[in-house]
């Protein structure tokens, strides 16, 4: 027994060391993630993993080694070439095509070690046999992307250190990659979800990410993704070169979408106005849909500038925008002779209306006015180019249609024309016109004597008439008036009401003959008396206050046809044939005097004056004298029928010879003398493949005039002179050519459609470039755009050099009092040239044949340094004489990093 007992002793010691061992074995449980395999085929043999950078024994501790709670959800993971899970280090290996999903969180990478005891990863690169890197990481959190090198990251703090990152950040929503922030550092610690921490960071725009022709070198910063970065000590590096330009700390914003902040400003200095800042600023987002932006200017002279834009827009309803403008000029010294103070002043609004938001109603608006003198005064270089804009004008309208039948149009328009011009408004004192408002109302046509869905034939069935009325509220004024009291003191209103009748019926087959007349009912609220004060020896004209009307009524008729020629000259020439198109038309109208509406008095020299009460009025007066004429019109067109070069294509080519030529005459049958009214003539063409335009129009006179320019009742044929003598003649060339002309087919078909520009910022400058542009060769970021993502580092023909060119002359000759002369004969010329991929040059130019001087001129220079701009222009004589230069950043983000200097128009 006594020996048993040892044999039980030591069976009992297994059973309890068997139990304390099991025992310990539940207390070490593993968490509940399961290794999905998916579709990965593990291989017999686990191949090496091959480890980056980030092992875990080089890593020193940081607090994101805390003790986790237990996570949230469950862990998927697969790769490509194996998963190998280790119970004895707490660790699952992922090699080759590595993926790890968590909640939001998303990690890519070659190489992926997960502990599922502390919840943490670490993902590298994979490094082949001759040394190179490939599958970087690539790391997902909500929004947030970041591709760094490695990256050691805890699903439960959240928490990670991260090597060699990089990450993208666009400061708006729908920021095109070259205008986005790159944010590069060596060393990133994730606080959370918001914060990053970076250590030597680059912050960039450059596309090139490898080697960015500029970056931002930050020591240390604080990283808000899509809010801002806060740095310390950084300085500009420009190739790697490191450059003077540095700031103790900076702060570069990221916001996403609109936010409120301060515009920078551009400095500089001047002769007559000394230092200033121009564009300081701030911007504020009003909502979803609309913004408004403040900036000013400010002089050491005491001048300074204020304006205030505003663009709005919802997508279907409507879009438009606000411009105004002031600027408070100071010109030498208080005390001094040349001494003066102007204040000019700009605005500028557009508005259009979707037209599905309201298929019914529509209202507009393009509104253009101001100072007289505000684009020629003005200290801003973008406003060069609309100094030759010689007019303001603008119109607001409302406008709403009645669709039941009969149909109803009705709108309230208010109009503004400005005079801007030295010798306009010199020549004219009261240079502006306005209208506020004008009603117009219209009914649709109706046939009483025909059905309204069927066929109308004949006298009777075309019998139709309409209704129309225009009522305006017109004033004439000048700047000092404009915008106060005293411009309705010479306001004018009337209104026409009109009642067309008229019919159409064939005659003989071959001819179309119109019948007509036409009733109209003039109203206004005041008219004026007249007559002859003797002691005085002057005409006193009296207004009377107060509704008043007349009538008045016309007959019209019109035959007229059309007449084809076609000259055949066979289908093996290369000019098949040539078609003729003649539209003759013979007009007759007719309409009484209306006498009842007319008094007379006796002037100082006893001879009677006939005048009308409603003479000056808005309408002016009813017709004195009966009309009775006949008017004769002919419009022609030519066209030629060429075999096309491409043998391939049966049918040929249209060609227009004439667009059209239209001559028209009149006779008057009342008049005793003169009764042959001059000859009009005007056409048009296009030639040269539609690249050379052409317009012409004159007047030849039939009479002969006298020693003192008057018209006499002879022809002037019988006074020794030709059939007709010319009295006014005008023409318009434009020509237009590039290189694309000479390239080749393919190359023209592979060529993607330019983009139409249809809004012009500024409301009444020029659409065309004729007269140059004020800072840069394309405002459009669409086109710049297009620009960049060429391949102009390889460009397919090394030869290649784009350039474009165009041409336009204008003259207009006068002799209808034997003056023989041009009122206006001018020749203006444009054109660019890419020297390189990223060189261009450019210039605008013309000459006035009449002043004998050159319009205004300008020389453009333009430099791609692809994340940098570089621009020059120069206007090197006349009365805007100046310079502009600037170099910059092209992303939005840091558009404030520039340097611009401009010199300042001469001023007499």
């Amino acid at each position: 027994m006594q020996s048993n007992k040892h044999y039980v002793l030591f069976l009992l010691i297994l059973f309890v060391g068997a139990f304390l061992v099991h025992a310990q074995e539940d207390k070490v449980v593993p968490l509940s993630i399961k290794a999905e395999r998916d579709s990965i085929i593990a291989p017999l043999m686990p191949v090496p993993v091959q480890r980056d950078s980030i092992v875990a024994d080089s890593l020193a501790r940081d607090s994101i080694n805390q003790k986790p709670p237990l996570l949230l959800d469950k862990i998927t993971y697969k790769a490509k070439e194996y998963v190998k899970l280790s119970k004895k280090e707490h660790k699952i290996y992922l090699y080759d095509e590595a993926e790890i999903y968590y909640q939001d969180t998303e990690l890519k990478a070659g190489i992926i070690i997960m502990d599922y005891v502390k919840n943490e990863v670490y993902a590298g690169r994979l490094k082949d046999s001759l040394g190179n890197y490939s599958q970087q990481p690539y790391f997902k959190q909500g929004a947030n992307v970041v591709i760094p090198d490695s990256i050691r990251f805890n699903f439960d703090t959240q928490k990670a250190l991260i090597w060699n990152s990089r990450t993208e950040q666009s400061a708006n929503v729908g920021t095109l990659g070259s205008d986005a922030m790159k944010v590069y550092a060596e060393l990133t610690k994730k606080e959370n979800d918001s914060v990053y921490y970076l250590s030597e960071a680059k912050l960039t725009t450059a596309q090139d990410t490898v080697n960015p022709d500029y970056y931002i070198r930050v020591r240390k910063a604080k990283f808000v993704p899509k809010k801002k970065v806060i740095a310390g000590f950084s300085n500009l590096y420009i190739a790697d070169v490191p450059t003077p330009i540095a700031l103790p700390f900076a702060y570069f914003p990221l916001s996403v979408g609109r936010a409120a902040g301060v515009l920078m400003p551009s400095f500089g200095n001047d002769p007559n106005t000394g230092y200033f800042l121009q564009d300081m600023g701030y911007y504020v987002p009003l909502g979803d849909y609309a913004d408004v932006t403040f900036t000013g200017d400010f002089y050491t002279n005491g001048s300074w500038g204020f304006r205030a834009t505003s663009v709005y827009t919802k997508r279907y309803k409507y879009r438009g925008n606000f411009n105004f403008r002031y600027e408070n000029q100071i010109r030498s010294q208080r005390g001094f002779s040349d001494f003066s103070l102007t204040r000019n002043y700009n605005i500028q609004m557009s508005h259009s209306q979707d037209t599905k938001a309201s298929p019914n109603s529509r209202f507009s608006a393009s509104v253009n006015l101001g100072s007289s003198e505000y684009f020629r005064n003005s200290l801003q270089q973008r406003n060069l180019p609309n100094t030759q804009n010689n007019t303001l004008s603008s119109s607001i309208s409302y406008s709403k249609t009645f669709p039941a039948y009969p149909s109803v149009n009705m709108s309230v328009t208010a109009t503004h024309s400005q005079l801007t011009s030295p010798t306009a408004t010199t020549s004219n004192p009261d240079n502006i016109n306005m209208t506020l408002p004008t009603f117009q109302a219209s009914m649709e046509r109706i046939f009483p004597f025909a059905k309204r869905d069927g066929i109308k034939k004949g006298l009777i069935q075309n019998i139709n008439f309409q209704y129309d009325v225009n009522a305006q509220n017109r004033l004439t004024t000048n700047d000092d008036d404009f915008l106060t009291g005293r411009m309705f003191d010479n306001a004018r209103v009337g209104a026409r009401h009109r009642i067309p009748i008229s019919t159409n019926f064939k005659v003989a087959k071959y001819f179309s003959m119109s019948v007509g007349g036409s009733y109209e009912d003039v109203w206004t609220l005041e008219t004026f008396d007249q007559r002859f004060d003797s002691e005085t020896n002057t005409v006193v004209r009296d207004t009377i206050s107060g509704f008043d009307r007349y009538n008045q009524y016309s007959f019209s008729a019109s035959l007229g046809t059309t007449l084809y020629g076609t000259f055949n000259f066979g289908e093996d020439k290369k000019i098949q044939a040539i078609r003729h198109v003649m539209r003759p038309q013979i007009s007759y109208g007719y309409a009484p005097s209306f006498e009842q509406f007319y008094d007379e008095y006796i002037n100082g020299n006893g001879e009677v004056v006939q005048f009308s009460r409603f003479q000056g009025t808005l309408n002016g007066a009813p017709r004195l004298g009966k009309s009775n004429s006949i008017s004769f019109s002919l419009a022609n067109t030519l066209e030629a029928k060429v075999r096309d070069k491409d043998s391939t294509k049966l049918e040929p080519k249209k060609i227009p010879i004439l667009s059209n030529l239209n001559i028209s005459t009149a006779y008057n049958l009342e008049a005793d003398s003169l009764r042959l009214s001059p000859l009009n003539i005007n056409g048009g063409t296009s030639i040269l493949n539609n690249k050379m335009s052409i317009n012409f129009s004159g007047g030849l006179d039939p009479y002969a005039i006298d020693n003192n320019g008057r018209r006499i009742n002879t022809f002037n044929i019988n006074n020794g002179g030709s059939l007709f003598r010319l009295t006014r003649a005008n023409a318009n060339i434009s020509y237009s050519i590039s290189s694309d002309m000479f390239g080749k087919k393919e190359e023209k078909e592979n060529e993607e459609e330019e983009d139409p520009f249809d809004y012009v910022a500024q409301s009444g400058g020029r659409t065309d470039d004729l007269f140059g542009r004020a800072d840069s060769f394309s405002d459009n970021p669409i086109d710049q755009d297009k620009k960049k993502d060429k391949d102009i580092e390889n460009p397919i023909y090394g030869t290649k050099i784009p350039w474009s060119f165009r041409l336009a002359y204008s003259a207009t000759y006068n002799n209808s009092a034997r003056q023989n002369e041009f009122s206006s004969h001018s020749l203006m010329f444009s054109g660019d040239i890419e020297l390189s991929p990223r060189w261009k040059v450019g210039g605008s130019s013309g000459y006035d044949f009449k002043n004998k001087g050159f319009t205004l001129t300008q020389l453009r220079f333009q430099r791609d340094l692809k994340s940098f701009s570089m621009r020059f222009n120069w206007t090197p004589f006349g009365q805007f004489k100046r310079w502009y230069f600037f170099i910059g950043i092209d992303a939005s983000i840091l558009s404030d990093l520039k340097w611009e200097n401009r010199s300042q128009p001469i001023r007499n």
